[in-house]
């Protein structure tokens, strides 16, 4: 199954934007935009249409939580559907992460079959 929506990866580890690039190429979607912070997705993401964010908590220049708030803070991205992929596992973690706007969370590392079941939730699929 392929899918025209455009995922991007927001990540300083370039190990793990290709690793999630990778699984999101085997569960069928082919537009990935990459960036290695916020203030880069920002950029990014004001060249292109996204469909969906998957995004890491702890970046240098702009991190996770404050590129989520200044997302939800802008008029066209307070429905954007956003995953939070990261290290924070604790229930604050992941409660603070919820409340900044993230639609749903997981903890590195993850399965594939993980990343695809929340990916495919966040977009109805």
């Amino acid at each position: 199954m392929a899918f025209d929506h455009v995922v991007i990866t927001v990540d300083d580890s370039s190990t793990m934007r290709r690793i999630i690039k990778n699984t999101l190429q085997k569960i069928g979607f082919s537009n990935i935009l990459e960036a290695a912070n916020g203030v880069e997705a920002l950029d990014v993401m004001a060249k292109n249409d996204v469909d969906v964010v998957v995004t890491d908590w702890n970046m240098p220049e702009m991190d996770g939580l404050t590129f989520v708030k200044t997302l939800r803070s802008k008029e066209e991205y307070k429905e954007l559907p956003i995953l939070m992929v990261t290290t924070e596992a604790a229930k604050e973690d992941i409660l603070t992460a919820l409340k900044s706007g993230v639609n749903n969370y997981v903890v590195k590392p993850f399965t594939p079959d993980t990343l695809k079941e929340k990916i495919y939730k966040l977009l109805g699929l």
